[in-house]
């Protein structure tokens, strides 16, 4: 099952690339003999405290909804809140994080605080529990509570990688973050099932409270010094309204967001429909459903080590090129598949690992792009309206997944999906992102004009946004 889009090029040696638009960065110059990342003591301790937050979070995902379930037994209708109550926040606070990340010098503080909050909160419900005062209520609480930290974070998170990992590194580090989620995606729901039996669904909730802790202990070890130069504010809603209009009129990034939020929604509406096309169309077992869609985390390991050495050699903009061509081809196969359970199996197995690879390849270079195109002070409120729009759009797409079957049947849904995702390469590939050929303008035997595939520091978006503040 394809994972939607998470909410982000050096020289290559094949062929020359575009030059970076430098205009924006005050990032300081990196050295050139920098240690490799596995070496960088800090890098570490961000990437090992965002990998064991993250596996805390893939085991509460199964150990919450169970403790309502089977010990509280929870309603339909409070489930359904408890299921929207850990994404609500992020269409609440999404764009306001963002303008809070951009008023701030220095990133760390706010994030260990977000996961001390978490802990706290998450440390409730096995208190609770224990306690005997557990009730539904309680669980959509502490799912708001632990979903607005965690937009906060991601808020903070996204500028602060710029402070610890070098420009030229900064592809290789959101690889190995999106790896972790690769990582987790795979190892996380075997954990949770396992702590589920060991100690219980309440108890279970208890290794998300440990692994908040732990993240805010090792964000506390960090030592690079945080240099971050904070926005003038103008007021919340102009600082939003800056970071949306920086977002909409950048051509780059507004194809990025063009992009992620159609890949979103239909890869929603496939997702809506999933399970009952696996189960009652294609007869797959149910017990091998889990295990495909684990494929997924596999592959996105493998995708995390080739974008890696694919962005050194051709660019961040070629990878994304390329990747974005691929994000149809497992739907559609899907749609198509007929045949013995054996090849239905094979195939379905190929093309997970092949989309969880592609996701996490397109995943790494968005965000890599959007650090380098983004200047350092719109940096939170760019992420924070990339991310509200990507995921936002993510609960209509399931609604009109669900309406669809409802009236034209499961696979022409997802025939849709696939040929909707295949929009997104229009995005990608008629934006600033494509390599242009040059080509003379008038007299072919006379001088020929360059056409620079940068826009003047004078003309960017970003820049005029500076000069012109909204009023």
């Amino acid at each position: 099952m394809p994972t939607p889009v998470p909410s982000t090029p050096p020289p290559s040696t094949a062929a020359p690339s575009p030059p970076r638009d430098m205009a924006f960065s005050e990032d300081p110059p990196s050295a050139p003999d920098r240690a490799p990342l596995r070496n960088q003591r800090d890098y570490r301790l961000l990437w090992t405290a965002r990998t064991i937050s993250i596996t805390g979070s893939e085991v509460s995902k199964l150990a919450v909804p169970l403790t309502a379930v089977t010990l509280l037994a929870a309603s339909p209708m409070e489930m359904g809140l408890l299921t929207a109550a850990a994404t609500l926040p992020a269409l609440l606070l999404g764009l306001q994080s963002g303008a809070i990340a951009d008023r701030l010098s220095r990133h760390r503080p706010l994030m260990i605080a977000c996961e001390l909050v978490s802990c706290a909160a998450a440390l409730t419900v096995p208190l609770a529990w224990l306690l005997g005062v557990l009730n539904a209520f309680w669980l959509i609480v502490v799912a708001l509570v632990i979903g607005s930290a965690g937009v906060l974070f991601k808020a903070a998170n996204f500028p602060h990688v710029a402070a610890v990992v070098s420009p030229e590194q900064r592809t290789e580090a959101m690889a190995g973050f999106h790896a972790s989620y690769s990582v987790a995606s795979v190892g996380g729901p075997g954990l949770a099932g396992l702590l589920v039996q060991l100690l219980t669904a309440p108890l279970a909730v208890l290794a998300e409270a440990l692994s908040f802790l732990a993240s805010a202990l090792l964000l506390r070890s960090i030592r690079t010094p945080e240099q971050n130069e904070p926005a003038p504010s103008r007021g919340m809603w102009r600082d939003v309204t800056e970071g949306l209009r920086a977002g909409i009129t950048h051509p780059v990034l507004r194809a990025l967001l063009g992009a992620g939020v159609t890949i979103n929604f239909f890869a929603m509406a496939y997702t809506a429909v999933y399970m009952l096309y696996m189960v009652n169309t294609l007869g797959i077992p149910r017990g091998l459903i889990g295990a495909l869609i684990a494929l997924g985390g596999v592959g996105g390991l493998l995708g995390a080590w080739i974008t890696t050495r694919a962005a050194k050699r051709y660019g961040e903009n070629r990878v994304l090129l390329v990747s974005v061509l691929f994000f149809p081809i497992e739907i559609l196969a899907v749609g198509l598949l007929n045949g013995p359970l054996w090849w239905k199996l094979t195939l379905l197995t190929l093309t997970g690992t092949i989309t969880g690879g592609v996701v996490v390849a397109f995943a790494t270079c968005m965000g890599a792009i959007v650090l380098r195109e983004t200047a350092p002070e719109l940096r939170g409120r760019v992420n924070a309206t990339l991310t509200f729009a990507v995921q936002g759009v993510m609960a209509l797409g399931s609604l009109a997944g669900g309406a669809l079957a409802e009236f034209a049947g499961l696979r022409p849904v997802i025939i849709v999906s696939a040929a909707g995702i295949a929009l997104s390469t229009i995005w990608i590939w008629t934006s600033p992102l494509r390599p242009r050929r040059h080509r003379p303008l008038s007299d072919p035997t006379g001088p020929t004009p360059q056409l620079s595939p940068q826009v003047s520091d004078d003309l960017h978006p970003l820049r005029l946004a500076e000069r012109d503040p909204l009023v």
